[in-house]
């Protein structure tokens, strides 16, 4: 019954008028970065800017927080027919939340989930994730208005080619994904190709959002981990047997299909031990 339920379900999204964008007209790329103020990555379909808070200096305890572990903003972009979509999260001091919600009302983009990345930080940070749909010059335009309203830097960031440290090689054994070095910390995306997320009348891809990050800010043998898990409502489960704290539990969209959560984690100690809590949790999930 099952596998009947998942075939019909297959078909009915290969027919439904959001898969429609694989044939569309491509994204106005140029555009979006003109108006964005700075140039960004195409991943298939999804064009995705991002705006390290290298201006913030963060710690947690002893810990300095670098950029890449969690202080990373992104918008991204995906077309389907005359309209586009984004998506995606600012990271901000809390004197810059409310402005910048204002400004982006302003512009036709919604609050979708307000919330916290990290555990016990100094300064505060917060996060915003926004959602709009329309042109994506306009999109675009508007996102760089709620921009202004802080100090996030928009020139390009240099960056040189980064080699793994050995203990890295252990963190993928253990998880049983590749990562990837960038902004001096480690990196590990989940699929969860279990799932196909549609939102705004659009199938919104893995590379959006849609997946599990990991990021290991690595010490020797210790890490700082942070990320969050996409979750469907029944799969949350407590990482605290592991030693890794919550951080936060919200959503990231407004009227996505299916539901999900999004869970947030923090911790910082003995970086294969955290890798194998972390992987404990992925075991309770469809990753």
């Amino acid at each position: 019954m099952k596998l009947v339920f998942g075939l019909l379900l297959g078909l009915t999204l290969l027919a439904s008028p959001a898969f429609a964008q694989r044939d569309v007209q491509g994204l106005n790329i140029e555009g979006i970065a003109r108006a964005i103020g700075k140039q960004g990555e195409l991943t298939g379909e999804m064009y995705k800017v991002s705006f390290p808070r290298s201006d913030l200096s963060v710690n947690v305890g002893n810990v300095v927080i670098k950029p890449a572990l969690a202080l990373m903003a992104w918008a991204a972009f995906i077309k389907s027919g005359n309209n586009a979509m984004t998506y995606g999260d600012l990271v901000l001091l809390e004197g810059e939340v409310n402005p910048v919600i204002s400004k982006l009302g302003e512009r036709g983009l919604e609050l979708s989930a307000l919330h916290n990345h990290l555990l016990h930080e100094t300064p505060r940070v917060m996060f915003i994730h926004f959602v709009g749909r329309g042109d994506e010059v306009e999109l675009a335009k508007g996102l760089r208005e709620a921009l202004a309203l802080t100090k996030s830097p928009l020139g390009a960031t240099a960056s040189a080619p980064e080699t793994k440290p050995e203990i890295a090689t252990e963190i993928e054994r253990i998880i049983g994904y590749q990562g990837t070095m960038g902004g001096d910390v480690f990196h590990i995306t989940v699929p969860r190709n279990d799932l196909h997320v549609a939102s705004m009348g659009m199938m919104i891809p893995g590379s959006m959002g849609m997946n599990t990050p990991f990021n290991f800010q690595l010490d020797g043998k210790n890490a700082a981990i942070n990320g969050d898990f996409m979750l469907r409502p029944s799969e949350l489960k407590a990482l605290r047997a592991n030693g890794i704290e919550v951080a936060s539990i919200h959503n990231h969209l407004l009227d996505n299909e299916p539901q999900l959560v999004f869970m947030h984690f923090w911790a910082y100690g003995d970086a294969v031990g955290l890798a194998k809590g972390l992987r404990a949790a992925l075991d309770q999930t469809g990753s």
